[in-house]
């Protein structure tokens, strides 16, 4: 008696074998445990957040260069109607969580007013 490796009866590759035609249907595969897909998303999450701090980062050199050269040309370190399309912009496209969001940006990226 031959026995099938349980690979070659679910392989879609391997094509039907003698044990999957003549005996019960092989069953499905596990479902993905619960911890398991918790723990992959947990992942992706840290890696999200690392790119959203380096994107934070990045902005907040953007805005130092902005405010020096806005200071030094006699201006004001902060523009206000700017800030307000900011504020305008997280909230369109955020909703009402948007503008708290682009308020603690803003703060990091020019300071407290």
């Amino acid at each position: 008696m031959t026995t099938t490796s349980p690979e070659a009866i679910t392989s879609p590759a391997a094509g039907p074998t003698p044990a999957a035609a003549s005996g019960p249907a092989p069953a499905t595969p596990p479902a993905t445990a619960p911890e398991a897909t918790i723990a992959d998303a947990r992942e992706r999450i840290d890696v999200l957040d690392d790119r959203i701090i380096g994107l934070i980062q990045e902005r907040m050199a953007v805005s130092s260069v902005v405010q020096r050269t806005r200071i030094a040309s006699g201006g004001r370190r902060v523009h206000l109607s700017r800030e307000m399309e900011i504020l305008g912009r997280y909230r369109d496209a955020l909703g009402k969580p948007g503008t708290p969001l682009a308020m603690t940006l803003l703060e990091l990226c020019r300071g407290r007013i």
